[in-house]
This record gives structure tokens, sequence and C-alpha cells, in this order.
């Protein structure tokens, strides 16, 4: 047999080639088999549901050991404007809905509701271009409006003959009310509609006409106008009678400081869920590390997150619902600009913060990098986080966006010595973890497992209403130059 074709290979100290596709033979144990001896260092559970939760470590929280916190104020004569809602079948059957008219503020509390049925039911729909004048200052009154869909913009003549705008009037709101009381009313400013815009309209003879038939709608309107023509402050509580600048012995005027007689009161909501470990799981996994604990640990993150979010969207004491109407405005021409932000902190004194979307903070500094400005930085907590004027500018993203791509920026002024917002929670509940939030066993059932009931009790509270403000109908999306 050649040499070339002998089967006994030579005597080498090479080890044999690998066969095709194995990879290069190994000459030691290899990493894979090493494990099975070794151990690994572990992290902890990771989770990427963690936000910054700045509402939650900015606002100032209150003990309520009672689990209800009543917010004592000043008698209140010049009630906030609010918001109307609508029913629309179609472009021409629109209604508004009977039991929302009572936002109106000359409406506040009237609870006839055939009444409102009937008012309802006497409003007109009508159609508006983008541009046309729906009144002029000094004008008559003739008809009051609600405004369906749209955006009108009230506006004056400034000194020099400019246009000097007064402010903005979106879907919700309402015109008119001003000529109730008055023998002659007047508008004491113009409108324009900005957008092509649905409104409802209703003659002020109608109103009018129901008064003159039905005495309790009538005495209500009167209460309502002679509400308005009382002294009040600027911020529409009733006047306390006061004399300044006077020489000798003048008769000085007396008074009295009246409160409202149905205070509101906040009681604590809760956050909860059942958390649930096998007894085999606690007796035998917990090295290196603590099996309940570690579950414990994102529970409470989880449980965090949500009231951050109920703080933010409760229908009962959430910022987005609670903030009064005549503290909302609306951006002028849709993305946030220095003008927008400039307005709504010029509505209180001393923000604290604002908080917004993170999309609607990127939107809102696009329109400052387009006006070629600078913005500003402040150190919270000894972070550096952007600011407006100073004030600090925070992401929140449990803020909501619409389907429309807007969304809201919030003004806050906290704590109770400044009259702000308040959080509100017990400091001292059984099985504490951390204030508010406690942990109690519940047993073990029949499976072997544990389960554990852990509890987060909190709210919040607007001690005045110029606490809060909202900036609205934010849009977040590029413009097209």
């Amino acid at each position: 047999m050649p040499a070339s074709e002998s089967t006994i290979s030579p005597t080498t100290d090479e080890p044999p080639p690998a066969a095709p596709g194995d990879g290069a033979r190994l000459t030691s144990l290899s990493t894979l088999g090493a494990r099975q001896l070794a151990t690994t260092t572990k992290s902890e559970p990771q989770m990427r549901g963690i936000s910054s939760r700045w509402l939650l470590r900015m606002l100032p929280w209150v003990d309520v050991p009672s689990g209800t916190y009543r917010v004592n104020r000043r008698l209140q004569l010049h009630v906030g404007q609010g918001r109307v809602s609508f029913d629309q079948n179609g472009a021409d059957d629109v209604r508004v809905i009977p039991e929302t008219l009572t936002e109106l503020p000359a409406l506040r509390g009237y609870q006839d509701t055939d009444v409102l049925r009937e008012l309802a039911g006497r409003y007109e729909v009508r159609q508006v271009r983008a541009g046309d004048t729906l009144f002029t200052a000094g004008q008559p009154i003739t008809e009051t409006y609600l405004v369906v869909h749209g955006r009108l913009t009230r506006y004056t003549e400034g000194r020099y003959g400019e246009e000097a705008v007064t402010g903005v009037v979106t879907d919700g709101g309402q015109l008119g009310d001003e000529a109730i009381g008055q023998d002659e009313p007047r508008w004491t400013s113009s409108a324009r509609a900005d957008t092509a815009a649905v409104l409802l309209t209703v003659p002020w003879t109608v109103v009018a006409e129901v008064a003159d038939r039905v005495p309790s709608f009538a005495a209500h309107l009167a209460a309502y106008a002679e509400r308005q023509r009382r002294p009040t402050n600027r911020r529409g509580e009733a006047d306390v009678p006061t004399q300044a600048g006077h020489r000798g012995e003048p008769s000085i005027p007396s008074g009295y400081v009246d409160y409202e007689l149905a205070p509101r009161e906040y009681e604590l909501s809760l956050t909860q869920t059942t958390l649930r470990v096998h007894s085999r799981v606690g007796d035998l996994y917990n090295d290196p590390m603590d099996q309940t604990q570690q579950q414990l640990k994102l529970t409470i993150e989880e449980i965090r997150e949500r009231q951050e979010w109920e703080l933010v969207n409760n229908r009962d004491f959430g910022l987005l619902h609670n903030t009064e109407y005549d503290q909302r405005i609306s951006t002028f021409s849709g993305p946030p600009t220095p003008d927008d932000l400039d307005e709504l902190l010029s509505m209180r004194r001393g923000t604290r913060f604002l908080i917004a979307h993170p999309k609607a903070i990127t939107a809102f500094f696009r329109q400052v990098s387009k006006r070629g400005l600078m913005p500003g930085l402040a150190d919270v907590n000894g972070h550096a986080v952007p600011a407006w004027r100073g004030v600090p500018l925070l992401p929140c993203g449990k803020i909501p966006v619409t389907a429309h791509h807007t969304s809201s920026i919030i003004a806050l002024r906290t704590g109770e010595d400044d009259q702000g917002v308040v959080g509100l929670l017990p400091t001292a509940l059984p099985d504490q973890l951390q204030p508010g939030l406690n942990m109690r066993r519940m047993g073990v059932s029949t499976t072997a497992v544990i389960s554990y009931l852990v509890t987060a009790y909190y709210s919040m509270a607007i001690l005045v209403p110029d606490a809060v403000g909202i900036l609205e109908n934010v849009q977040l999306g590029r413009t097209v130059e």
C-alpha cells in the first residue's frame, strides 16, 4: 500500500483535527463546564416602569391621622367659570347636556332640571368660519354662546390702535353671561373665530321669557346678580371694609371675614394589591437575596407609580380634573411658546414648579430655540433641571397625550404656609413600611401560598384655586415651516 494511503497517523504532540463544524477541539475544561461548579454574581431584579416621579418628590406631605382633610376657605362670591358638555349625533344635531348647564356661573347650584332641559332645548346650532367676527366691543349683548368645538379669541383695541388679546375660548366655554343683572348690557371686547367653530346660541329674550314664567329661575338669576354687585376683593372673595390714609378721627368701618359654610373635605384614597409568595420559595431560595423583600420592593415601586398617576388623573382629587376652569388657558397658536408659559406663570404668585409630559417639554424648547432664546437651569435637590423664568420644568409621563397629539402643562404653588397644593397621607400606620404605606400578612392558604396586603393611603388638596394652573391644548408635533 502506498505511504500516502496509509491509515496509521504519525505520532505527534498536536491534537487531532476537529471534525468539520465542531470548532477547535479544547485542551482544557470549558467555561460552560466550569460554571457547573461555580456560583454567579447576580443583580437585584430590575424594573423598566420606574419613572422619576417628580410630583411625589416635590409635594409637601401633610399628616392626616383622621383620614379626612377639610379645606376651610373665605366666602367666595364670584364663582369660577365651568365647562358644559354636549351630545353630538351629526354635524347639525348638537345638543347641550342639560345637567351640565350648572357649570355656568349664573346657573351654579340651580336644581330645577325641567327648566334646565327647557333652556337646553332652546339653543340653536351655528357654524362659523375661521376669521368670522361674532361681535365687536360696544355692541349690545343680544345672545349667549356655548362653544361646542373650535377656538375663539377675545380682543380689544389697544391704546395706540393695536389689537390686544384678552383671552382664548375653546371647547365647553361660553360667552355672554356678563349681561345678567344689567339693563343695557354691552360687549366689553370683540370675539373672532381663529378656527372653524360650532356654536350653540340662545337669545337673551328667551332667558328673560323663562325667568318671567318660572319664579325660582328668576330668583336664582337675581341672587347671582346681587352677588356680582356685592363688594369683593380682586379674587372674588367677600370684601372686608377697611380705610386708609385718613386723618383726624373719622368713623372706622367695621366688618368681619365670612367663611364658606360647606367647605370641601378630602378623604384619603388608596392603592392596594395582594402579594403572594409560596412558602417553599421563601424557605429554600432566600440566598443570597430575600425573595419576599425583592417581591415587595418591586410591588412598592408599582404602587408609587400608580399613586402619582392618581394625583394627576383621579376625577375626585387629581390635578387635571380639579383645577378651576378660570385657572386654565389655551395655547395661542398650538405649540407651547414662551408667551404661553409667561401667561401661565403670571396667573399666580410663587409658582414652585411646572410639570409636563416629556414630549411637551421638548415641544416647548423647540419654540424657545426658534426664538434664539436659551432656557435656564435650576437646582432641585441636587439635580440640574431645565427651568423657565427660574421655575423648574419637570417631566411627568402621567400627564396624558390625547388622540390629537396634544397635552397639558401644569403650574403649581405648594405648601400649607403658602396656600398651595399639599399631598395628604397618614404617617403612622400599623405595620408601616414607608410613610402612608404598610404591609399586613393575610395568612397561608391551603396551597402553602403566603399572602401579604400592601396598601398606600394618599390624596391631594388644593387650598386655594389659584394654587394650580393648566396650559391646555399643547400641540406636541412639529409644525411645517
